[in-house]
């Protein structure tokens, strides 16, 4: 099993995005300030900015949401599930790109998170 942990602007919108829109399940909530969520062996927490991990560094830095790095999540039919994240406002970094490994496309949680959606070539 792998954990990884997200800044988000608000836990609720998180919450909502990733259980209605990917499939994810909640395992515990902490009020606004940090979920537990599961999907297939991944388990996410993601964290508000009053979340203990939002505190400030000794150098005076902040975390906060958004980068390049990235979680995968392999789906079987990325058109579709592409059409029906647009329908329901998700933005995209990027159009879908295919290699010889298959196809991916980035989209954004509320917070500006990146996941990458991945359907591996069939042989």
């Amino acid at each position: 099993m792998t954990t990884v942990r997200y800044m988000v602007k608000d836990v609720d919108a998180a919450v909502a995005f990733y259980t209605g829109q990917l499939d994810f399940t909640v395992k515990q909530q902490f009020g606004p300030n940090m979920a537990i969520l599961a999907r297939d062996g991944l388990t996410l927490w993601v964290a508000g900015p009053n979340a203990s991990a939002g505190r400030p560094m000794p150098d005076g830095r902040k975390p906060e949401p958004g980068g390049w790095n990235r979680f995968v999540l392999e789906v079987q039919d990325l058109g579709d599930v592409v059409a029906r994240l647009r329908k329901a406002g998700t933005p995209f970094r990027n159009d879908i790109v295919e290699g010889p490994g298959g196809r991916q496309i980035l989209a954004e949680d509320p917070s500006g998170n990146v996941i990458e959606l991945f359907e591996p070539a069939r042989s």
